[in-house]
């Protein structure tokens, strides 16, 4: 697969200037700002997915593997099996909220990146 720089690209013969857009991307990139954006929406979304995706996949295998358990009843003919499936509701709801405020810190990342892009753009030619 051919890689492109910022002298065309490699290894097919071109070797026309990239857009500037993407010259100004690759800049953008490689700063710190975007970086730290980039590291902290990941060290919240990855721990969310992953605890989402557990709390999703262990209703059907607690239905799987403690059918006596999820069985038991609650409230009349309501067992654990049904309040654990209503729960699922909540938390996507409850993660959702969760990642509504924590946005906001993302949103001053990314201040910081469009302020900084802006900056490389009135300093380069």
């Amino acid at each position: 697969m051919a890689k492109r720089t910022a002298g065309g690209t490699e290894g097919t013969g071109d070797t026309g200037a990239l857009p500037a857009e993407t010259r100004s991307w690759e800049g953008i990139e490689a700063t710190s700002e975007f970086r730290q954006l980039v590291t902290a929406r990941l060290r919240f979304v990855l721990p969310a997915t992953i605890f989402f995706l557990a709390y999703y996949f262990a209703l059907p295998i607690l239905n799987g593997v403690a059918t006596g358990f999820m069985k038991t009843k609650v409230v009349g003919n309501v067992n654990v099996a049904y309040l654990f499936a209503l729960s699922q509701f909540f938390m996507a709801w409850i993660l959702a909220y969760v990642y509504i405020r924590r946005a906001r810190s993302f949103d001053r990342l990314v201040q910081a990146v469009v302020a900084r892009a802006r900056r490389g753009r009135e300093i380069a030619p």
